[in-house]
């Protein structure tokens, strides 16, 4: 057990304590030293093909993604493999430690295996022979009725990508198979997956985006629109806001051009920004939907999202607007704004909420009963989804404000993220927290398996990694 000496100095009069130089030192030993433990265990026991899902029973018999999970299937929806394997990624930068790299690869090399032909990937990779065989995996000779649907949706393709990319620079870019797999993967978003107008779907599959099918124009009303689902009418095909899709593609396409110093990938940002100026819904609504046809007109999604005005995704487009100024600095993506935010206060509801649908031009909130019915009231709802959501319009016109009154070398300033720093206290925690394995365990239980804890919970997992990754890379700690 290692003791620090404590020296006490009085300072005007002052008793205070003095930590010897060494201890920051030492800190920095002992939090290596965790990560090294805890990468790995997660390498060489918890990981299936290098890969990793979202929870586990602490015995690791049992595993979770968005469902039940066998051993032979690993998940790519965050918390799962790009996520764990950015985490690694940090470390090996912070640190240069072989380990680390050598689990970033394998984790590389898991989803390289799982890359659809259309470029993206879906929000698991199959290894059990029988379930690989339906999926058009591009390392993988075609057959015929594979499926090939590279998703949006959740962060899946983008969070794949972003990882991907970030390893390639670590690496130097002198890995082929891992500058391959990025590089694969961004051409199909690109050429697969963006349509016309700028937008992009949840899913794109093998064939190019839809040539001519969503052409340059802006949102408007349709002259009616059903109150009834009418089935999903692969909705899943055509441009979408929901799930925070546009902020995830809009990160990866500025990172790809940030590290590959290509035009094409900024071209295709600034495409995508310009699809939600033309998102935006004229008078008396002036903010978006979450689903449009060809037409830019709003149109059902799930049985439980109609075509309708949205608070919640009107709210992430303004953030996603306001990032994208801050990058560029060109005016006409602050300009939709004002009258947005001036929409959604006038639309809030009397707890200080926004509701999540608005119905078209009567602007009174829509909510469902448990079997689906569409419904003003909201007494009879469904348990699964929230049909109302936080209103963050203040903190949005402070930040509007702000960041309209700044120089364009302030402007700069503010997108330039500086190295997180952490408290010493918080890295003594989570090197505490590791167990005689390295792994963190929490009492939190199993949903799918319907069973109490303890588990390994992979969210929780990679804070914790990230948390030593800053300090090392910062070299101490905020005091």
């Amino acid at each position: 057990m290692r003791f620090l000496l404590r020296h006490f100095v009085v300072i005007t009069g002052v008793l205070a304590l003095v930590l010897p130089a060494s201890s920051k030192a030492d800190l920095r030993n002992d939090a290596q030293h965790a990560a090294e433990r805890a990468v790995r265990f997660l390498s060489t026991e918890v990981a299936s093909h290098g890969g990793y899902v979202w929870r586990y029973s602490s015995d690791l018999t049992l595993r979770e993604g968005e469902g039940v999970v066998e051993k032979d299937t690993i998940w790519i929806q965050p918390p799962g493999t790009p996520s764990v394997g950015t985490a690694f990624v940090r470390l090996y930068e912070a640190t240069g430690q072989p380990l680390f790299r050598d689990a970033a690869l394998a984790a590389a090399e898991a989803l390289r295996q799982g890359q659809m032909r259309s470029g993206g990937w879906q929000a698991s990779i199959e290894f059990a022979a029988e379930r690989r065989k339906k999926w058009a995996y591009q390392v993988e000779p075609p057959q015929p009725k594979q499926k090939d649907q590279s998703s949006l949706d959740d962060d899946k393709t983008q969070s794949a990508l972003r990882f991907l990319i970030h390893l390639d620079r670590a690496l130097r870019f002198q890995d082929a198979r891992v500058h391959q797999t990025a590089i694969a993967g961004l051409t199909g978003l690109l050429e697969k997956g963006q349509f016309e107008n700028g937008g992009f779907p949840q899913v794109w599959s093998d064939s190019p985006a839809a040539a001519g099918k969503f052409p340059k124009r802006q949102a408007s009303f349709p002259e009616t629109w059903s109150r009834e689902y009418q089935g999903h009418q692969e909705y899943w095909t055509q441009p979408t806001l929901n799930d925070g899709l546009m902020p995830d593609v809009l990160e990866t396409l500025f990172l790809a051009e940030e590290v590959y110093g290509e035009p094409r990938y900024r071209e295709a940002a600034l495409r995508a920004a310009d699809f939600l100026l033309l998102a935006q819904m004229p008078p008396p609504q002036p903010a978006w939907a979450q689903q449009y046809n060809a037409q830019m007109h709003p149109i059902w999604a799930r049985k439980f999202e109609p075509a309708a005005i949205t608070g919640g995704e009107s709210q992430g487009v303004i953030a996603t607007l306001l990032d994208v100024y801050r990058r560029t600095g060109i005016p006409r993506y602050l300009e939709p704004i004002p009258t947005a935010l001036d929409y959604l206060e006038a639309s809030t509801l009397s707890d200080g909420s926004l509701a999540r649908f608005y119905e078209l031009k009567t602007n009174r909130p829509l909510y469902f009963t448990r079997d689906y019915t569409l419904t003003y009231d909201d007494d009879d709802l469904p348990t699964h989804y929230g049909f109302t959501v936080a209103s963050k319009v203040s903190s949005l016109r402070r930040e509007y404000e702000q960041l309209r009154s700044l120089s364009p070398e302030e402007r700069l300033a503010s997108h330039t993220r500086s190295p997180r720093r952490v408290s010493e206290k918080k890295v003594r925690d989570v090197i505490a927290g590791l167990d005689a394995r390295g792994g963190w365990v929490s009492n939190d239980g199993l949903r799918y398996h319907k069973q109490a804890g303890p588990v390994i919970d992979m969210r929780a997992t990679v804070a914790n990694l990230q948390t030593l990754a800053d300090f090392l890379s910062t070299d101490g700690a905020a005091q």
